[in-house]
């Protein structure tokens, strides 16, 4: 069996991604990875990172970009993991799900305790940064008209480093 799982990056205005640390009770607890998580059964991809992200950071995704799909194979299963670059979102990015968040450098994201299904994600980000396009694998792309809001956002529409 293939769990479908989407991740999303995104960006502070240092040009910084943010990372999640798994919570104690989870599989691989103590652990860093990109924020997102399993879709449902039948959700597509861009539909599951907003409901994702909106459940386990509390912010809302208003236009993504995919930037990467792949398989890795866990002894015990195989994922299919799909990440995005989240290019316009509102909100400030709060562990809902008890986990620590924290925003790094894409250059300096090898030091990190990632996982080892997320590390091809580290490459392809530290490739993008600084770059004017995303090398997507299907050109699929999300816009959602943007809302006026009264939230002060330290974060949100911010194109890629």
């Amino acid at each position: 069996m293939t769990l479908r799982v989407v991740a999303g990056a995104l960006y502070d205005a240092r040009g910084r991604v943010l990372i999640a640390q798994r919570p104690v009770g989870k599989a691989l607890a103590g652990r860093w990875e990109f924020p997102g998580g399993k879709l449902h059964e039948g959700e597509a991809a861009y539909d599951g990172l907003v409901r994702e992200l909106r459940e386990e950071l509390g912010v809302e995704v208003h236009a993504a970009e995919r930037l990467l799909r792949y398989e890795y194979a866990y002894p015990e299963r195989v994922i299919e993991l799909d990440l995005w670059t989240v290019n316009d979102w509102r909100g400030t990015p709060r562990g809902l799900d008890g986990q620590a968040l924290d925003w790094i450098e894409p250059a300096r994201l090898h030091e990190a305790d990632i996982l080892e299904a997320d590390r091809p994600m580290i490459a392809a980000l530290v490739r993008t940064a600084g770059s004017d396009s995303t090398s997507d694998v299907d050109g699929e792309r999300h816009t959602g008209a943007s809302r006026e809001s009264n939230e002060v956002r330290p974060h949100g529409k911010h194109p890629r480093p």
